[in-house]
């Protein structure tokens, strides 16, 4: 029997979204007829002046919002008709995500931090790829610490280890070095790149820095809602270019900003 909530074909993209639009209370579009597809064991970058859609897009794409219309999918399963609990399911199955703000629980330890999801899913850690991960991401030796004992690249890295610790089909990455310096900020994405490059994960991130978003395969420009260009194998000059012409571009947008989305990992939680 065929199940009209899987994507078609035998080979789903990580990622895809058909048509979707976000309208909220009082008429204001945020999304407008987006449509992508990220395929498995790419790096997406979502880039875009303020207000363009960039943050809405994520959480649509992530089930953490319902597109008004259109069709949403992660992993080949349409998430726009599942109720909250449903899709809860999906986020801590299939969905991995990673803050600028960390979003570690200052209570419990580095080791505890990256086994949430497991815990939350009732799902038993499987140990050897815990410490390959564990090992890759550069937090061996700090797994009894608390997060308010390491540095902030530190505590990203061990958000980035919670992100993958499910094996997710995508990671979801919202502004991830935003809050670091520099040269901080390169050893996270360079940790990013390495993710897609030599574990094949699939990670779309969202941000604002031209320099950053070059490091994807592909990079996805919006603005008022759409997506207006998309580069492969982006170059920051590119980028800064685009954005800079965008940038008198005030249309719908994000109504909101994107850290005051409940954290995924907790949500549902109850």
């Amino acid at each position: 029997m065929h199940d009209a909530s899987r994507a078609p074909g035998p080979a789903h993209p990580a990622l895809e979204l058909a048509g979707v639009s976000k309208t909220y209370p009082g008429g204001l579009r945020a999304l407008d007829q987006v449509s992508l597809v990220v395929p498995r064991g790419t790096f997406r970058a979502v880039m875009g002046p303020s207000g363009s859609g960039k943050s809405t897009l994520m959480h649509c794409a992530a089930g953490l919002d319902s597109p008004t219309e259109g069709r949403a999918f992660v992993d080949g399963t349409e998430i726009g008709g599942l109720n909250e609990t449903r899709r809860t399911e999906l986020r801590r199955r299939s969905v991995g995500f990673v803050f600028q703000a960390y979003n570690l629980v200052p209570s419990l330890s580095i080791e505890d931090n990256i086994m949430l999801p497991l815990r939350l899913a009732g799902r038993a850690p499987d140990r050897a790829w815990v410490s390959e991960l564990v090992e890759r991401v550069g937090m061996t030796g700090r797994l009894g610490h608390r997060p308010s004992e390491l540095s902030g690249g530190q505590q990203q890295r061990a958000a980035v280890a919670r992100a993958l610790v499910a094996r997710p089909a995508v990671v979801f990455a919202d502004e991830p070095t935003g809050a670091l310096d520099l040269r901080t900020a390169r050893d996270v994405l360079d940790l990013l790149r390495d993710l897609v490059d030599g574990l094949g994960q699939t990670v779309v991130m969202v941000t604002h820095d031209p320099a950053a978003a070059a490091r994807a395969d592909v990079a996805t420009v919006m603005a008022d809602g759409r997506i207006v260009q998309t580069l492969e194998a982006p170059t920051a000059e590119d980028l800064a270019r685009s954005v800079t012409v965008l940038g008198s571009h005030r249309g719908a947008g994000d109504p909101r900003h994107p850290r005051t989305v409940p954290d995924p990992y907790l949500r549902g939680a109850e």
